[in-house]
């Protein structure tokens, strides 16, 4: 009996080792996503451990890492064999932070809020909406097309945690998978990106940028990244190199989870392409655009208010907080939380021109020229915001824009059809859930009037 143990643990402990061999590389990035989703997921969203493992975590290899959480201190230590421990620690008004074993806090960056209570209904306040009953809407089609896009129960395919429609400032439906609801904060991924570009619409406004200016950092002087304009950076088309692979130690995974100053991993990046004829896809560039938004303002602290006062808690989107990595800056790429609902203001800013409920936030021209489609692009991309121009989505109006981010978040503007649809998940994958059938089928139950 001893013998076959003895025999049996061996292959096991030969397959453990090799596991370890082969992930050992990447030990760092994965106990790095490990600690931060779990941080963020905890003190954010306020889920518990076991869904974030079984429904954030799940993916290989970060399934591998074994996460602590500390509620005293507000932090998460995350392992894989007890090797590589990465922490993670939340911070009031900026969320999580991935540390460095070296961390000692010296300076507390947290931005000044304020929530404007208005006694107007949703979405321009705080009261529930009005009823409102369409007759062009079959609400029985529209019911199914929003259930269809849920798994039904014992299936793990679709993944949908949230799917939000409205319809001429009216919310039409709504639906939540088992454990969110509709005051569950929800990560943005590069949705983020969306966001960091109407930061830059509301500079824009105010005549502090110009989207074909260049000399934009002094660090680009004295080379031909001189020549990189900033309209160049929103459109991802500024030739610097870049890779965008979440599947390996790459230029991204490196910058989210080992980099101290996310603003500065493209900043650093040589040209390998030419301006405005080399498109390529780059969350290095987003933050480099934080880093532009930094340089705007004299003092740190104007930098992290202006990013609210002057346009989130504007229109509303109390609950969205974008999260900073070590040195203070907003981490524009990629870790934006906010509720559904919060996440449909934004688009409905955006299929108002720019207008919020009187106010014009972001100028006319700036949204035009978001959705004007990016050279080399085949369509597909504008200004940090993905397009229908070249009709990724067949069945669907090609005036479609969308702030998409990783796995499956997105928030789909429809001019033509004054829609916009949110959907929450963590698949994008077309075999499991087809992005343009869901869009199509919901779409398919309103008649044009």
């Amino acid at each position: 009996m001893k013998k076959i143990v003895k025999f049996g643990v061996i292959p096991i402990l030969i397959i453990l080792i090799a596991v370890v061999v082969f992930n050992y590389p990447r030990l760092n990035i994965i106990t790095g996503f490990a600690a931060k989703s779990v941080c963020s997921c905890t003190f954010e969203a306020n889920r518990d451990l076991e869904s974030i493992e079984a429904g954030d975590n799940d993916i290989s290899p970060v399934n591998l890492a074994k996460n602590e959480i500390n509620f005293e201190e507000k932090s998460v230590i995350s392992t894989v064999f007890g090797l590589k421990k990465r922490k993670a620690i939340y911070k009031s008004g900026i969320g999580c932070v991935l540390v460095p074993e070296d961390y000692k806090q010296t300076n507390s960056f947290q931005p000044k809020r304020i929530s404007i209570e208005s006694n107007l209904p949703y979405p321009y306040g705080n009261l529930p909406q009005k009823d409102t009953l369409f007759n062009n809407i079959n609400y029985k089609l529209l019911d199914f097309a929003v259930e269809k896009a849920f798994d039904c129960k014992g299936e793990v395919e679709k993944r949908t945690r949230a799917v939000l429609v409205i319809y001429k400032d009216q919310i039409i439906a709504e639906k939540y998978a088992d454990g969110f609801t509709k005051e569950t904060k929800l990560l943005g991924w590069s949705m983020t990106k969306s966001i960091t570009s109407a930061v830059l619409g509301v500079l824009e406004k105010q005549g502090k940028i110009h989207v074909n200016q260049t000399n934009l950092f002094p660090e680009w002087e004295q080379d031909e990244r001189s020549k990189i304009s900033l309209n160049n950076l929103l459109q991802m088309n500024s030739g610097l190199e870049w890779l965008e692979d979440y599947n390996k130690i790459s230029d991204v995974t490196k910058m989210l989870f080992l980099d101290k100053d996310m603003t500065k991993t493209q900043l650093n990046k040589q040209l390998v392409g030419k301006p405005n004829n080399s498109w390529n896809y780059s969350s290095g560039t987003t933050n480099l655009l934080s880093g532009f938004i930094r340089n705007q303002f004299k003092t740190h602290q104007e930098y992290l208010d202006f990013w609210y006062a002057a346009f989130i808690d504007k229109i509303g989107m109390n609950s969205m907080v974008i999260e900073t990595d070590v040195s203070g800056n907003y981490i524009g790429s990629s870790y934006g939380w906010a509720t559904a609902r919060d996440w449909a203001k934004f688009g409905l800013l955006y299929i108002h021109n720019g207008n919020w409920n009187g106010e014009q936030i972001l100028n006319k021209s700036w949204v035009n020229y978001t959705k004007t489609t990016t050279n080399t692009s085949k369509g597909e991309y504008g200004a940090q915001f993905w397009l229908n121009a070249g009709g990724v989505y067949p069945n669907v109006p090609k005036d479609l824009y969308s702030c998409n981010g990783f796995q499956g978040q997105y928030v789909f503007i429809i001019p033509s059809k004054d829609i916009i649809i949110v959907r929450f998940g963590l698949s994008d994958d077309n075999h499991k859930f087809n992005i343009d059938e869901f869009l199509s089928d919901l779409l398919g139950a309103i008649k044009n009037e």
